[in-house]
């Protein structure tokens, strides 16, 4: 899957990774004060997710903040075996279980987006039947400055996209305000995939 269904009138936001506390925090405070809604794709390894889990806790309550499997630590899943696979998946389900009280099945996003038939097989034996890719990216995986990650807004942030956001890097925080101003200017409404595709 990689995009909304034809016609949606608004953007799945998706954020992944966690590896900074401090973007993972802007962007729970951001979604509580703006009410925009996230499918966050958690990594467990990253402590940013148990140090937050109090903020972020009454978002996923309330269902404006949704979490998905991004596996346990971000390995290339086409390089690891079946069961290793599972291990990535189970591993990280059971976090969000834990720590958050949510089963993330069926969404979970292959690292790098790498993935072919064996690895959804795998996936699927483990209850994650939807490998969730995306149609834009504001490309902060790495160190990009603030008018960079708005840049790519300005490009990706269209109807029916499912775009991909880092919580990795301190350019994201800088640009929240202003991607918060261009969804408003181009009339965007934000869905979690369970809005869309659970209804």
């Amino acid at each position: 899957m990689t995009g909304l269904p034809a016609g949606t009138p608004g953007i799945a936001w998706t954020v992944d990774d966690g590896a900074s506390p401090e973007v993972v925090e802007a962007y729970a405070r951001f979604a509580a004060a703006t009410g925009t809604r996230l499918t966050f794709f958690v990594n467990g390894v990253r402590p940013s997710w148990t140090e937050h889990a109090d903020l972020l806790r009454p978002l996923v309550e309330s269902g404006q903040v949704q979490l998905g499997n991004h596996t346990w630590d971000h390995p290339a899943l086409t390089k690891l075996g079946d069961q290793a696979i599972q291990d990535e998946l189970v591993r990280n389900h059971e976090f969000l279980e834990r720590t958050f009280g949510v089963d993330a099945r069926p969404y979970f996003r292959p690292p790098y987006g790498y993935h072919d038939a064996r690895v959804d097989r795998a996936a699927a034996a483990v209850g994650y039947t939807t490998p969730t890719l995306w149609y834009g990216s504001l490309a902060d995986s790495g160190d990009i400055s603030s008018d960079q990650v708005v840049g790519f807004a300005e490009q990706w942030f269209l109807p029916a996209h499912i775009v991909i956001g880092h919580a990795n890097f301190p350019g994201t925080i800088g640009a929240l305000p202003r991607l918060h101003a261009l969804l408003e200017q181009r009339d965007l409404p934000t869905w979690t995939l369970d809005d869309v595709f659970s209804r």
